[in-house]
């Protein structure tokens, strides 16, 4: 099946729309000379792109002599994006342009155990009360982006089978956000996105990478070629969930994970792990903030719990770089930032453990986008699928035959509808 990513060439006005929207062309002559195409073909790609208000004039660029070139850029103001990252125990909502940039956002504390009922009902009143402060109808909406800690079924935006998320599983959270907001909705697993976030905005010179979140759980998000990569069944990253296989002093049996399943690398190194040890030896702790707190301050139980917590991620990640051979790692998550030596710990084990030619130009940092890597890259997830090339062009034809079911992956239905038809209705401004 054709990604829509992939678009369908160089021919089409959405082929001609993707290099504004990522900044490869900013007038007609960058157009043909990346194109190809002839001057008037490019002229009447442009004017179907301004008639229908997703291109707009940017002023006009220096001449080099003669009249100077009309410059255009995508009309990120024609609608807004909502997007909500779903943690274990926090949520973080942001309202952002088209282009991805976050005009406004709100974080709460919450529970995903409680169901999804009420997490997303606490999700749709921070939604609607970005749109309230920033006087945005719900009409302006163009999109949703959701992210979980769980494994999600991409193509259908289900949770499945989530160790963490009672209640979640086979869960409709497109179908829930599609009858209040009449607009697509994409969910995911959070590190997915936040991999995304920090490749597209940051890294984008790497296109082999690793996220790697380490929060009150720990995951991993891989870009592959640019691109997500998630498995046949969406559950490609589950790094939390490899079995650790070396030793620790102080273990002489593998600990419970919260899956079921006995040593898991969370169950040595996830938040709630080190919340469960430091309470095991006296501490009164009751959340991963807390447990940050103690390492941040240099208390001894907690400093050593986080060294120990570094050699358990670092043969995890060096046996992740040895089978994906990837140029960058990026740390996120709450514990990431904790302590600059658990950042040095892991890079000790990963470039001891890992082949010569795998680590020789590999990079171990920690996020840049930080708290904000979710909701940025859910935004620039869904500028990706729901302006495609292909989209694009069948919004703006109007004799264009209906897609074939499943063509778009997760935009099907009344969510490819309402996706056909608000790329299709104009200039808009919120």
């Amino acid at each position: 099946m054709k990604s829509p990513l992939e678009g369908n060439g160089a021919s089409g006005s959405g082929a001609v729309l993707a290099l504004f929207r990522t900044g490869q062309a900013r007038t007609r002559a960058d157009v043909i000379r990346l194109t190809g195409l002839a001057r008037s073909t490019v002229t009447q790609r442009l004017e179907r792109l301004l008639a229908a208000g997703l291109l707009v004039p940017d002023g006009a660029s220096v001449s080099t002599g003669g009249r100077p070139p009309t410059q255009f850029k995508f009309n990120a103001a024609r609608g807004v994006f909502l997007t909500a990252d779903v943690g274990a125990s926090h949520l973080r909502c942001a309202l952002t342009d088209l282009a991805g940039t976050i005009l406004a956002e709100e974080a709460s504390e919450l529970d995903v155990a409680v169901g999804p009922h009420p997490v997303l009902e606490q999700v749709t009143r921070t939604f609607l009360a970005l749109l309230q402060r920033l006087r945005v109808p719900p009409q302006k909406v163009h999109g949703i982006g959701i992210s979980v800690p769980g494994p999600v079924e991409f193509a259908t935006g289900r949770v499945v089978s989530p160790p963490i998320m009672t209640g979640w599983d086979g869960f409709d959270i497109p179908g829930y956000f599609l009858e209040r907001f009449a607009c697509p909705t994409l969910v995911d697993n959070d590190v997915n996105v936040m991999a995304f976030g920090e490749y597209k905005a940051c890294w984008p010179e790497h296109p082999h990478m690793l996220m790697v979140k380490v929060g009150t759980g720990v995951g991993c998000g891989i870009i592959s070629n640019g691109q997500i990569l998630r498995g046949a069944q969406g559950a490609a990253g589950d790094l939390g969930h490899i079995p650790y296989s070396g030793d620790l002093a102080n273990r002489t049996t593998p600990p419970l994970c919260r899956c079921g399943n006995l040593g898991c690398v969370e169950a040595y190194a996830g938040g709630w792990a080190l919340l469960r040890d430091l309470r095991a030896l006296g501490h009164q702790v009751h959340s991963t903030y807390e447990v940050v707190r103690l390492i941040r301050a240099g208390q001894q139980d907690a400093v050593h719990l986080a060294r120990q917590a570094a050699r358990v991620l670092g043969q995890a990640i060096s046996d992740a770089v040895s089978l994906l051979n990837p140029s960058l790692v990026v740390l996120g998550g709450r514990l990431a930032h904790a302590d600059e030596p658990l950042l040095a710990g892991i890079r000790e084990v990963v470039y001891r453990r890992s082949l010569p030619l795998a680590t020789r130009d590999l990079q171990i940092t920690t996020s840049r986008l930080d708290i904000h890597a979710g909701i940025t890259g859910l935004a620039l997830l869904l500028g990706e699928y729901l302006y495609a090339p292909e989209l694009v062009d069948l919004a703006l034809d109007a004799e264009a035959s209906p897609p074939p079911a499943g063509r778009y992956g997760p935009l099907s239905g009344k969510a490819l509808h309402y996706t056909l038809r608000l790329l299709s209705q104009g200039a808009a401004t919120p």
